[in-house]
């Protein structure tokens, strides 16, 4: 018999069978969108898009839902991933090769390399990071993609600060959200019981959506100009 909540619904939702780790999961994937809508609209941090460091985010918590310290391996397994994919690119411009293939090399490549340092782990005694579960691993893989195509657009020099902003995302995501940390213990267990707050994203959403002002990123930018109009 599945734990009972005070929310109706998460009740009718474990009497069917749903795991409770998919209804959490499912409920906090539109919160992760709007704090990194926030982080985008409000304070003017760019990252890849909005999908991938939504993404990004939820593979952080899944791999850091046990263990706060567990969220090392993900950040780990994220820079091995960029470090690889740069490398690559340098490593396959100089063959000239049709864009698919050259993806698929660098998939290649860096599958193995994450393969590598999760051996290595394992060999170290980190039997944490050897175990760590393979979709989230895979999430991250999945990057590299869009890291070289930054890369090819835009310079290494803009796909390393997209890079390093969706990492600051994910990790703030994960502060708020992981059930390791106390902020995201309180705030997961209160959408259990209190689960209609997840429908204020729409209001919050609709909010930001008619945002005009500046960014905080862009005070911060022009602040010579601000001081001299005012």
């Amino acid at each position: 018999m599945p734990e009972l909540y005070y929310n109706p619904l998460i009740n009718f939702l474990l009497m069917q069978h749903v795991d409770i780790s998919t209804i959490t999961l499912l409920l906090l994937f539109p919160v992760i969108v709007t704090v990194v809508v926030v982080l985008r609209q409000i304070v003017g941090i760019q990252a890849f898009g909005i999908y991938t460091p939504s993404i990004i985010t939820l593979a952080f918590v899944f791999i850091g839902q046990q263990r706060w310290s567990d969220i090392k391996y993900a950040i780990m397994v994220y820079v091995t991933v960029l470090c690889v994919g740069m490398m690559m690119r340098y490593v396959l411009k100089k063959l000239r090769l049709l864009y698919l293939p050259r993806v698929a090399i660098t998939l290649t490549v860096v599958s193995f390399s994450v393969l590598a340092i999760l051996a290595f782990g394992g060999s170290m005694g980190r039997t944490g990071f050897a175990s760590a579960p393979i979709f989230p691993i895979l999430i991250i893989i999945m990057l590299v993609e869009k890291f070289v195509t930054v890369q090819i657009e835009k310079g290494s020099r803009t796909a390393i600060i997209l890079a390093v902003e969706t990492l600051f995302i994910a990790l703030v995501g994960y502060t708020i959200l992981s059930p390791t940390t106390i902020i995201g213990k309180t705030f997961i267990s209160f959408t259990l019981i209190h689960t209609w707050v997840v429908l204020l994203i729409i209001p919050i959403n609709l909010f930001i959506g008619k945002w005009t002002g500046l960014r905080l990123s862009e005070y911060l930018r022009f602040r010579d100009v601000i001081k001299k109009i005012q």
